[in-house]
């Protein structure tokens, strides 16, 4: 997932080469979009715990997936400078406005890949600390190269979205189980509705930057919505997967399957209406879904953990 944010106040400033240290610092490490990365990695550490015995293992596991998540963030920002000056909801961001210098940011992101990778083999094991590390490379190495290349990059960056929750399932629990690889597969899953509709509102932008979208070869939008309506779909038995396997109940069973529900409902009508309003309304339910469907997992922890 690549930084899809761009505030409307930062649009509405002059273009400037005067640095902001801290908006700087920000953007390069994609707080917001990464800060999706820290929910799902503590909702897999909090469902895999039989019991939170360690804070500050849970600390250690946010701090070091945070470190690495900037990390990644840095480094594709670094091989995307020239097409986000050409894209107008990336041309503010630090590198294109010349806010610093390419060098620094890619120290950057070394001292943070390697701090990150360090701080979570030394708090809670090489598992997770390996995941991270991987994160890096699959996003900076393999999906970040490939957006200008094939639309198959979406289900890559899908693959980077869904590692997080590994990263706190191993750091709570030592081990991969069935419930990990389920939190994983939501997060993969959700992943591709929810950009195929921010795709099809700024096709024009991705156009502009020379990134090959499905939006972009469907002119019509029909396997687009076709699309997001099959993975929407899909998120309703995995999720109940969740009840399945024992690491959630039966009051999540029956909120997932009301969240997936709507959660089609909206594809479907983008399918019927394929509008950039529609696409627009399939994006916020699918922000919606998402902490909705985590936040009653959480609160709905089944006692089994496998």
């Amino acid at each position: 997932m690549s930084g899809f944010y761009t505030s409307s106040i930062e649009q509405a400033q002059p273009i400037s080469n005067a640095p902001r240290i801290i908006p700087t610092l920000s953007a390069l490490a994609k707080i917001r979009l990464n800060a999706l990365v820290l929910v799902t990695t503590g909702v897999g550490f909090i469902v895999a715990a039989p019991a939170i015995s360690s804070w500050l293992a849970l600390i250690w596991t946010l701090v070091g997936t945070a470190a690495a998540a900037a990390s990644a963030s840095m480094f594709n920002q670094l091989m995307e400078s020239r097409r986000d000056a050409l894209m107008h909801r990336t041309e503010m961001r630090p590198l294109p406005r010349q806010h610093i210098g390419k060098p620094i940011v890619f120290v950057m992101g070394v001292v943070l890949g390697y701090a990150g990778w360090a701080i979570l083999l030394a708090s809670v094991g090489w598992i997770p600390a390996a995941l991270a590390a991987s994160n890096i490379l699959l996003y900076a190495l393999v999906y970040t190269p490939l957006k200008p290349v094939t639309s198959m990059n979406t289900l890559v960056g899908a693959v980077c979205g869904a590692i997080p929750p590994l990263v706190g399932w191993t750091a709570a629990t030592g081990a991969f189980a069935p419930g990990a690889w389920v939190l994983a597969g939501i997060l993969f899953v959700w992943q591709l509705p929810h950009f195929m509709a921010l795709a099809w509102m700024y096709r024009d932008d991705y156009a502009r930057g020379g990134f090959v979208m499905l939006p972009l070869l469907d002119s019509t939008g029909r396997i687009t919505a076709q699309t997001m309506v099959l993975t929407a779909l899909i998120l309703v038995p995995l999720s109940l997967m969740a009840t399945t396997y024992g690491i959630a109940g039966w009051w999540f069973a029956g909120a997932s399957l009301v969240l997936g529900l709507w959660f089609t409902l909206e594809c479907v009508r983008f399918l019927i209406d394929r509008s950039d309003a529609r696409a627009r309304r399939v994006f916020f339910a699918s922000i919606a879904y998402l902490p909705l469907l985590l936040t009653v997992l959480v609160l709905d922890r089944g006692a089994v953990r496998p």
